[in-house]
């Protein structure tokens, strides 16, 4: 089993930033593509940034240019700096191990305008 916990979500003005973390633990044996998606309410649940096993990165066009996601394999932990936010950005952010389909429980993100 494999158990993914979500940290740094909070509330924040418009044009600030935030960082989320996931840390990876359980039966990990190797590095997995990691994803990060966003469910705001009444909405679907929609990827926005993915980071493969070799590292491509590929964002969501809603967030190309103010968010970052990054992994540090030594503590299998993922990232996803957010910078620029906007109200739109409000919603339960969790973090995905695609390998095995693993997903953290979210951690919320509120951007007032």
């Amino acid at each position: 089993q494999v158990q993914l916990v979500e940290s740094g979500g909070g509330l924040v003005q418009a044009g600030g930033s935030l960082r989320l973390s996931c840390a990876a633990s359980g039966s990990i044996s190797s590095i997995n593509a990691m994803g990060w998606h966003r469910q705001a309410p009444g909405k679907q649940r929609e990827l926005v940034a993915f980071i493969s096993t070799s590292g491509s990165i590929t964002y969501a066009d809603s967030v190309k240019g103010r968010f970052t996601i990054s992994r540090d394999n030594a503590r299998n932990t993922v990232y996803l700096q957010m910078n620029s936010l906007k109200p739109e950005d409000t919603a339960v952010y969790y973090c995905r191990m695609y390998s095995g389909n693993y997903w953290g429980q979210g951690t919320q993100v509120t951007v007032s305008s």
